[in-house]
């Protein structure tokens, strides 16, 4: 618990802390206790410095909710988008000090003006600290991914999808990409790509890596150089009612979803730690976060790959080494067609890797897209297991061939 509460902590400078903390209680104790426990008649709520009271308060105590929430969620997990906004919540707050003491402080004019001043002095303060604290809500602004983890990165499953999406990005960031996967020719264009765009230095490995033996193989391949990031990312889905589904292609699919980032993970992490930099991503999924019938055995190939994400994350701690289990749902790419399913609507997979990118050091998994996430921890949290497995089946269902259910 110690060790949980220092890496949070440390996180932001200590103000930020109490900043976080206050928003905290005005979210879960202060607001709802004024919002459904205070009397209407003794309600007030301030806004820009202007009283308001009664049902107008009411009213108005629920944006301060919101902002309350967003305010400890976004310092816990220091997201970018708390820049402007959290600074410019705070130039309200400071106009409100200056001019609450003058319409309605106890005093002459001259009393109001002094405690206008001084209350207005002390949050302008804060205001333009947070205004200047940008970096820290966005520290690869002056840092590049290259200066972050190092001149290489091994990209599996880079061929279409996520991972030429990761690719990209790694490219952009200036780091140099051993691209693997089965389609030489698709790998062989992204280089070309990579090198064009971005001028970094490509290396293909066409492999399959649910063959006995590839993952090792592949990690010989790149010996020579040092892998700052590895992005275990190959992998497919099959769909179907498990007693229809082929044994090969599922001993397939345990092998490159599960074995294949296990060993590849477990050659290259020790030198990384040698290091002390450098990162390791395993494409999950949200469908590893319950049983998915219909899709049983890649639902739980994908709980295999996002545990060891965040078990390696809790080993990690305290070094210059990240890792991270990126649990997309349905995204737009070859998936369906491959795992064998009725095309349907997904997320772009260029947000998902942008997602990614912006966790990757700070938590151990996210969830790349507010509707996954909602329909991840609250289903899983809030239904019994029975429940939450049949509803799951209902999902599914209409997105499988009728000659597989």
């Amino acid at each position: 618990m110690g060790d949980w509460l220092r890496h949070h902590l440390t996180a932001r400078p200590w103000w930020m802390n109490a900043m976080m903390i206050f928003s905290a209680y005005m979210a879960v104790v202060y607001v709802p206790w004024d919002l459904f426990v205070k009397p209407a008649a003794l309600d007030e709520e301030v806004w820009f410095g202007i009283r308001f009271h009664g049902a107008w308060a009411k009213a108005l105590a629920v944006p301060h909710w919101a902002i309350y929430a967003a305010g400890a969620y976004g310092f816990w997990k220091m997201r970018p988008w708390m820049w402007p906004w959290a600074p410019l919540y705070l130039l309200q707050v400071t106009i409100a000090m200056f001019v609450w003491p003058l319409l309605y402080g106890p005093g002459g004019i001259l009393t109001g003006l002094l405690f206008a001043t001084v209350s207005a002095a002390a949050f302008g303060g804060i205001t333009r600290a947070l205004w200047n604290a940008r970096d820290h809500f966005q520290p690869t602004a002056s840092e590049t991914l290259r200066e972050r983890y190092g001149e290489w990165a091994l990209v599996t499953g880079a061929s279409a999808g996520i991972g030429a999406e990761f690719a990209r990005a790694l490219a952009r960031g200036g780091i140099s990409c051993v691209l693997s996967a089965r389609r030489e020719d698709r790998l062989a264009q992204l280089a070309h790509e990579l090198e064009a765009r971005h001028g970094v230095k490509t290396r293909v490995v066409a492999a399959d890596l649910a063959r006995e033996g590839a993952a090792d193989q592949l990690a010989d391949t790149v010996a020579d150089l040092e892998i700052g990031v590895l992005v275990n990312n190959a992998g497919f889905g099959y769909a179907g009612r498990f007693d229809k589904l082929e044994p090969e292609r599922l001993r397939d699919m345990v092998s490159l979803n599960c074995l294949a980032p296990l060993v590849l993970t477990r050659r290259l992490l020790p030198a990384m730690r040698d290091r002390d930099q450098g990162a390791v991503i395993f494409t999950g999924s949200v469908a590893g976060c319950q049983p998915l019938p219909l899709h049983g055995v890649y639902a739980a190939t994908k709980a295999f790959d996002n545990l060891l994400g965040e078990a390696l994350w809790g080993e990690l701690q305290g070094t210059g080494v990240h890792a991270l289990s990126l649990l997309p749902g349905s995204t737009d790419t070859e998936f369906q067609a491959v795992a064998g399913e009725i095309a349907h609507g997904g997320e772009p997979p260029e947000e998902v890797v942008e997602t990614a990118l912006q966790a990757l050091g700070r938590q151990p998994s996210v969830i790349s897209g507010w509707l996954n996430w909602i329909r991840a921890n609250a289903a899983t949290r809030l239904l019994p297991r029975s429940v939450l497995t049949l509803v799951a089946k209902d999902v599914i269902e209409p997105q499988t061939p009728e000659e597989l259910r």
